[in-house]
């Protein structure tokens, strides 16, 4: 997230003292930007002792636009790009997320209904079976090319991100997002349509480390200079899934995970057609 903006030293010695995961466990969250190994994403894929493939991955998705008449020019920037910039094993359940919040199944792919609008995504995950959270990189330090890409050419954009509840001031039960990020609009609606299904959000505001608002943040890095950032409580991730591991939670999303998934894209269709 946003550099010392979002994490402190503190944070980070809990991280490190609740410890790494293993591909079932459920991390909390507490990325760690005082301490992160690699300040950017283009240093962490230089480094020779990663692979891509085997320690984390990327995968992105980027709609067709074109327009081959000559009478008229449609409007042809996408809305909204949705992010997970630490999925996977770094922050569960976010990679999941994303993928459903841009309109696609994330065991499958498959568009989620007939009809429903794809936005473009992009995810970085951790593929180990521990120790994922030494691929954290703060959002401020995201220059993914794709990344910068898609949001640059989108209205706004909407990041998913993990965080414990203590980090929230909530007990180890408490089930809780964080919304944050530039888009003053943006957030306005999300925490209508949460409060509207009864997820109980916080404002980011209240909450400067989880804040998302340095316009170096990626989720920032739009067309309007904006996005929203979601910080998801590990409580409230860990009640989405039947299977909390890598290779399952695809395949057991619960209802918890769709309505959180639905609010976010009710929120998103308001602001793109405002």
């Amino acid at each position: 997230m946003a550099g010392f903006e979002r994490r402190t030293v503190l944070t980070a010695l809990v991280g490190a003292a609740v410890g790494t995961t293993g591909a079932g466990a459920v991390r909390p969250g507490a990325a760690r930007a005082a301490t992160d190994l690699h300040a950017t994403n283009s240093a962490l894929y230089a480094d020779p002792t990663l692979v891509e493939g085997v320690d984390y991955a990327r995968r992105f998705r980027r709609h067709d636009a074109f327009d081959d008449t000559l009478g008229s020019t449609p409007a042809t920037f996408p809305s909204a790009t949705v992010l997970a910039p630490h999925g996977g094993g770094i922050e569960v359940g976010t990679s999941e997320l994303c993928l459903a919040v841009a309109g696609y199944h994330p065991a499958t792919l498959a568009p989620t209904g007939p009809g429903v609008p794809g936005h473009d995504y992009w995810i970085f995950e951790g593929l180990r079976g521990s120790d994922n959270g030494e691929l954290h990189v703060t959002s401020t330090g995201c220059d993914d090319p794709q990344a910068r890409s898609l949001c640059g050419g989108a209205r706004f954009a909407v990041s998913l991100h993990g965080c414990t509840a203590a980090q929230v001031g909530l007990p180890d039960t408490g089930q809780a997002v964080v919304v944050g990020g530039l888009d003053t609009v943006l957030r306005g609606y999300l925490h209508e349509e949460f409060a509207a299904v009864g997820v109980t959000t916080l404002d980011g505001s209240d909450h400067p480390d989880l804040a998302g608002v340095s316009p170096a943040n990626i989720v920032n890095r739009t067309l309007t200079g904006a996005g929203a950032q979601l910080e998801l409580t590990t409580p409230l991730r860990t009640a989405m899934f039947g299977t909390n591991t890598r290779a399952q939670r695809k395949h057991t999303t619960l209802p918890l995970f769709w309505t959180f998934v639905a609010a976010t894209r009710a929120a998103v269709a308001r602001r793109a057609a405002g």
